[in-house]
């Protein structure tokens, strides 16, 4: 039986047009208890609804502020800011040199929540005055929190209510964090392809490694840093609802984009297999990004190879 995260089903938006939609309480519970999770449907319970039963939006608004703060936590603590940074200086490094083109080169955080990365990446000026820093996300409360700590930070970078793969100005690099593992069945293999066919170069999208260790360390974590409920609960969810390498390669494998996974489950120690990203670029790139990746190329594993690796 599929497990659900509380946090997709207390907030719904129009992808469309950003408008953000009704929720029942209700109906949130009804969806937790088919799927067998009578502890989410409690703490879903809990929240706060108008006379027509429907949640409370600055309620979950809050509660969401607060879980993705802790959850800003997990990202320093797991370092996805300087792994991050050490695919994307060989990609833009590559792109520069392959393709001819001077900036601005832009890259887009898909999912951003508060923004950590490209906050993050702004404070460092880790990727050079030539990139410019978008993070892009559906959740307006969200997108307001962010921009609000980047003006207080002073940091040069912007953020965006909306779809990420529908901006006006097109993104040279997409990125992502804990992403992935919310979009199931089709879902996933239309999230890549919509890159494909955009003006993209490249892609670097991390998430969880789908391990037999992965349940067990989040719900350690997740015990000792997060103080919601929500946030406890959604934290293990997500480890157990995490794509296999297989999975992701299979996805990710679009026509016009070469998907590789950096670090995948069968070249690493399980006990240090937290997430790792899925990589893809246009088959021009692939040879100027390993050259620029120097040594580490060798952590590569493309779907042509990934069955040997995990034999």
């Amino acid at each position: 039986m599929q497990r659900l995260e509380i946090s997709d089903l207390i907030m719904s938006v129009d992808p469309r047009s950003g408008r953000r939609l009704p929720v029942r309480r209700a109906e949130v519970i009804q969806r937790l208890r088919e799927s067998g999770d009578e502890r989410a449907a409690r703490i879903v319970a809990e929240l706060p609804t108008d006379q027509d039963g429907v949640l409370d939006a600055r309620a979950v608004d809050r509660l969401l502020v607060s879980v993705h703060t802790e959850l800003q936590r997990l990202s320093e603590e797991l370092r996805i800011g300087e792994r991050l940074v050490h695919l994307l200086g060989p990609l833009f490094t590559a792109i520069r040199s392959t393709t001819g083109q001077h900036g601005p080169y832009r890259l887009v955080d898909v999912g951003c929540g508060l923004g950590y990365l490209v906050r993050r990446l702004a404070a460092t000026d880790a990727l050079g005055a030539d990139v410019e820093l978008v993070g892009v996300d559906l959740d307006a409360t969200l997108v307001a929190e962010a921009e609000r700590l980047a003006r207080v930070e002073g940091l040069d970078c912007r953020f965006v209510h909306g779809n990420a793969f529908d901006l006006p100005e097109a993104a040279t690099v997409f990125v992502s964090t804990g992403v992935l593992h919310h979009f199931r069945g089709p879902a996933l293999t239309e999230f890549f392809q919509a890159q494909a066919a955009s003006p993209a170069h490249a892609f670097c999208h991390f998430d969880i490694a789908a391990t037999r260790l992965a349940p067990i360390g989040a719900w350690v974590f997740h015990r000792a840093r997060m103080r919601s409920p929500l946030g406890r609960h959604d934290g293990v969810v997500s480890a157990l609802r995490a794509h296999s390498d297989e999975a992701l390669l299979r996805a990710a494998s679009i026509p016009g984009i070469h998907a590789m996974l950096y670090e995948p489950r069968g070249v690493v120690n399980p006990f240090c297999a937290t997430v790792r990203p899925v990589i893809g670029v246009r088959p021009h790139l692939e040879a100027s990004f390993r050259r620029a990746l120097g040594r580490d190329a060798r952590r590569i594993v493309g779907p042509e190879h990934l069955a040997e690796t995990t034999r």
